[in-house]
């Protein structure tokens, strides 16, 4: 057994959709990054890396190389995926957490759960996905930013 786990922090600004977990959140802000900035996906794929001991997202998809402009953060996911089932691993369960004061999350958690399970090609009972607040505190309770924990169980080798 291997356990990864993995964090992203990303800024809220206008002209940006807000994704997470490969789902669209109705919202006036959105994630700055290159990529569609999904920073649970991030969060999950780097957790994937670490328990695979394959190194992290920015070494396999480098911020400044215009092939991952924009690209969907749940493609980039799967490509981790397949590296990690390259190595003999399967993963067991993903358990996530998205830290954001705005916008509520908790009504959008089914449909981020599904599209996870979709991506990873797990059942929605082996994908946790939570959400919680900063209580007004720092970049994060202001709205001003987003981040997001994630932990991963892998089996094999």
């Amino acid at each position: 057994m291997r356990i990864g786990n993995g964090y992203d922090f990303h800024r809220l600004v206008e002209g940006r959709p807000l994704i997470l977990g490969g789902v669209h959140i109705p919202h006036p802000l959105g994630l700055l990054g290159h990529s569609d900035a999904d920073l649970l996906t991030h969060a999950i794929t780097d957790a994937l890396l670490g328990a695979a001991c394959l190194g992290d997202i920015g070494q396999h998809f480098p911020p400044g190389d215009p092939q991952w402009k924009d690209i969907s953060s749940i493609l980039l996911l799967q490509k981790v995926l397949d590296l990690v089932r390259a190595e003999n691993l399967a993963l067991v369960n993903v358990d996530a957490t998205v830290v954001a004061e705005r916008p509520k999350l908790a009504p959008h958690i089914p449909n981020i759960r599904s599209s996870l399970g979709r991506a990873l090609n797990l059942p929605e009972r082996c994908v946790s996905v939570k959400a919680t607040t900063h209580e007004g505190l720092g970049p994060i309770g202001e709205g001003l930013a987003m981040a997001a924990y994630a932990v991963v169980l892998l089996e094999g080798g």
